[in-house]
């Protein structure tokens, strides 16, 4: 609801016009000036109120920490930030940048060092709202495995997880073993139960697997620590391609091609773009064939492809990023009407078989063609005029890759090396390489 000095503010723009003593007195003032300013007033208190309900919808961090600490002081849960998050409180949730409220994310600090807490939260709507619904909701979290589990279970537990979520990798049992190492917290050679049921949840996270399977790659952030099922990860400097954000509730009020404008305005230099652009595309490169499967970017936004100070890339959000696996999984004997209903995430798309009414298991759009879409509008402009029509030609042929079998090993290596070699011969030599 509308906080009570935010209604009785707007009661009295509204209902409270000047009298006529006082337009008298203030001739050179005009009502329409005035009623301007109230309006201005308005819509600086409705966004200010839209960021309030925003911000209080979205950020319960303080709900995340309640529970995890809850569990670790139980016994339930354990991990490498759990001392630092709940006892020594060197681990502090500071700037919410949350955008959904299942999904929390803040920018903390661990030792004074910059960092990215991440935390899964069930959603209030779905539990009875109880005080303590929230901790027996997130009970179910920690429930596998079960008391007496030998490791040699627990070890075939997680390589059919993994064969499930990845496919079938020869690299499998070297995942087991990391995922071991990353369990053991007090490093003595063995896996408590509460170590085993922190880092099964963890496993439960799409991100988090994909940061475990993707660890020594340069453009993925690096995992730092782990509590229950939240994780800690390095901060990536810049979050987005694009410093300006408009809110979601402003988007209909500010026109696209305003804040595309102010984006330009504010991106870096052009070589230090083409820089990043270098990576982004390096990162296509370790996600296709490499040691644990192919990845598909199911959502390729802006916002979750960052930089850092020496402007690298690195993915700011992998939860969009799936593997090959388990999309084929989900299109496999899938009915559908059309294309649309072969869709996996935001825009992993399939066709659509009209005749047995069932998707078929290839994605149309490959992650290299997703990537120099927004590649068009965040390296096109400022581009030097003796590059601009090559790197045009470039991206033109990009975007048009198919995701065909036929298509996809030679054509698609083939393209993305002519694009870095276009940019890299740019800037090499210089002080942006």
């Amino acid at each position: 609801m509308m906080p009570r000095a935010l209604r009785r503010l707007v009661h009295l723009m509204l209902f409270c016009p000047l009298s006529k003593g006082l337009q008298s007195r203030l001739p050179a003032i005009k009502v329409k000036y005035l009623l301007l300013a109230w309006l201005g007033i308005l819509i600086v208190s409705w966004i200010l109120y839209m960021q309030y309900a925003s911000y209080s919808e979205l950020c319960r961090g303080h709900v995340c920490q309640m529970i995890i600490c809850d569990h670790y002081r139980r016994g339930i849960i354990s991990g490498s930030s759990c001392k630092a998050l709940c006892d020594q409180r060197s681990l502090t949730l500071q700037r919410c940048m949350s955008t959904s409220s299942t999904h929390q994310v803040y920018i903390g600090l661990w030792k004074e060092r910059p960092v990215v807490i991440k935390c899964g939260i069930e959603d209030l709507v779905k539990i009875d709202g109880a005080p303590d619904s929230v901790l027996r909701q997130e009970m179910t979290l920690f429930d596998k495995p079960t008391r007496g589990t030998s490791m040699d279970e627990f070890k075939e537990m997680l390589h059919s997880f993994l064969k499930a979520n990845l496919g079938e990798q020869p690299s499998l049992n070297t995942l087991v073993d990391r995922v071991i190492t990353l369990a053991d917290v007090n490093q003595d050679g063995k896996v408590s139960l509460a170590e085993a049921k922190s880092i099964w949840a963890l496993l439960q996270i799409n991100e988090f697997l994909l940061m475990v399977a993707l660890q020594e790659k340069e453009h993925t952030p690096k995992l730092l620590g782990f509590c229950g099922d939240l994780y800690v990860t390095e901060r990536v400097g810049h979050s987005s391609l694009y410093r300006l954000q408009v809110p979601h509730y402003l988007q209909a009020l500010v026109p696209e091609a305003l804040s595309s404008s102010l984006n330009h305005w504010l991106a870096p230099a052009w070589p230090r773009r083409a820089r990043i652009t270098i990576g982004l595309l390096e990162f296509v490169e370790e996600v296709f064939h490499g040691s644990y499967g192919s990845f598909l970017i199911c959502d390729a936004n802006p916002h979750h492809v960052g930089y850092n100070a020496k402007y690298d890339c690195k993915m700011a959000n992998l939860r969009s990023v799936a593997s090959e696996a388990v999309v084929r999984g989900f299109l496999k004997g899938r009915r559908c009407e059309t294309n649309a209903d072969c869709t996996y995430g935001r825009d992993c798309t399939a066709t659509c078989d009209r005749l047995v009414k069932q998707c078929n298991t290839e994605v149309v759009q490959p992650n290299l063609a997703k990537v120099c879409v927004l590649l068009q509008d965040f390296l096109l402009f400022g581009a030097p005029s003796d590059l601009r029509g090559d790197l045009e030609k470039q991206l033109r042929t990009c975007v048009t890759l198919s995701g065909l079998a036929s298509q996809m090993e030679v054509h698609h290596s083939l393209v993305l090396n002519n694009l870095k070699t276009l940019l890299w011969k740019k800037i090499s030599n210089t002080q942006y390489s």
